[in-house]
C-alpha cells in the first residue's frame, strides 16, 4: 500500500511540473491571418511575390485592393494593382468605399472573404476617417482572423497598429517630414486598424531619419514596440513574430525598464533598446 501511495505522488508531482501554474501558460491565439506590413518606396518584384505567396492568392482567391488612404484613389487601384497583374494574377479588384456613406453591402461581403487586402499609401488620417468603428474595419479584422493576409504600404502601414501615428506633431502644426526634437506631449497618435496591439509602426523610416519620432512614441508609451520600416523593405508577421523581407533594414525600439523622465518638457529615458534588422531576420513584436 505504501508503495502505491508513493507511486500515485510522483504521478501527481509529475503531472503538476508538466503542466506548470495556470498563469504561466500562454494563450492560444486564435488569428489564423497574417500581415505584410510595407515601409513605403517601390516594391521590389521578390516582395510582391512573397506576399503573394504567403496570401496563397496565386492558387486561390482573390486581392482586394482599398485606396482610401489616397487622394487619388482610382489611380491608387490601377497602380496597386499593376504590381499583381505583373505577376499573372487576374483575380484582383478595388473598393473604394466614400466618406460618410453607408458601405456597400456587396463590397463588404467580398472584404470578409477576400485572401489577400492590400491599403494603398497616402494619409492614414483620410484612410481611418473612413472605416472606423465601420462594418469595413470589421470585415477587414474577420477576413485577418480567419487566414487572410493583410497588407499595406507607408499610409497603408501606419493603420496597422492600434495606436497610429498620424504624423501630426502636436506643438509644431508647420509638418515636418521628420521629428526635430524629442519632447513630451507632441506625437500625436490616433486609433488605427488594432491588427497589432503591442507596437506602433513607423515608415519610410532609415530613407526619412524618423528616430526622434518613434523614441518619443516608446518613451511616453513604454509597453510598446516601436518598429520603424525603411522604404522597399516590409515586415511578415505571424503571430507575434515578425521577419523582415525586401532590401533595406528595420529598426527596432524597446523601452524594456518603461524608462520615462521629463525635464521641463524634454523627454529623457535610460536603457532603452535598439535592434537594426537586416532581411531575413526575425523578432518578436512584443
Amino acid at each position: 500500500m505504501k508503495a502505491f501511495h508513493f507511486l500515485f505522488v510522483a504521478l501527481f508531482i509529475l503531472a503538476a511540473c508538466q503542466s506548470g501554474p495556470a498563469e504561466e501558460q500562454q494563450p492560444e491565439t486564435t488569428t489564423k491571418g497574417s500581415l505584410f506590413i510595407i515601409g513605403g518606396g517601390s516594391r521590389p518584384e521578390a516582395m510582391v511575390q512573397r506576399m503573394i505567396v504567403e496570401a496563397g492568392v496565386d492558387k486561390e482567391g482573390y486581392v482586394v485592393i482599398l485606396p482610401m488612404s489616397s487622394s487619388a484613389p482610382d489611380s491608387a487601384i490601377i497602380w496597386s494593382g499593376a504590381q499583381f497583374l505583373k505577376q499573372g494574377l487576374v483575380n484582383v479588384t478595388g473598393f473604394n468605399f466614400p466618406s460618410g456613406e453607408e458601405p456597400n453591402e456587396i463590397w463588404v461581403d467580398s472584404l470578409r472573404n477576400a485572401r489577400l487586402i492590400y491599403i494603398s499609401g497616402g494619409d492614414q488620417n483620410r484612410f481611418m476617417t473612413i472605416v472606423k468603428d465601420t462594418p469595413i474595419m470589421e470585415a477587414i479584422h474577420h477576413a485577418y482572423e480567419n487566414g487572410a493576409l493583410i497588407a499595406g504600404t507607408s499610409a497603408g502601414a501606419a493603420v496597422m497598429s492600434e495606436k497610429m501615428i498620424t504624423g501630426n506633431e502636436l506643438k509644431y502644426p508647420d509638418y515636418q517630414s521628420t521629428f526635430r526634437t524629442i519632447e513630451a506631449e507632441n506625437i500625436e497618435l490616433a486609433q488605427g486598424l488594432g491588427l497589432i496591439s503591442t507596437a506602433i509602426i513607423d515608415q519610410h523610416f532609415v530613407w526619412r531619419s524618423r528616430h526622434n519620432r518613434l523614441l518619443t512614441a516608446v518613451i511616453e508609451h513604454p509597453a510598446l514596440v516601436g518598429i520603424g520600416i525603411d522604404e522597399s523593405t516590409a515586415i511578415l508577421v505571424k503571430g507575434d513574430s515578425a521577419e523582415v523581407v525586401g532590401i533595406s533594414q528595420v529598426i527596432v525600439y524597446r523601452n524594456p525598464n518603461q524608462s520615462t523622465r521629463n525635464l521641463s518638457g524634454k523627454l529623457g529615458a535610460e536603457a532603452l533598446q535598439v535592434d537594426v534588422m537586416l532581411p531575413g531576420d526575425k523578432f518578436r513584436i512584443r
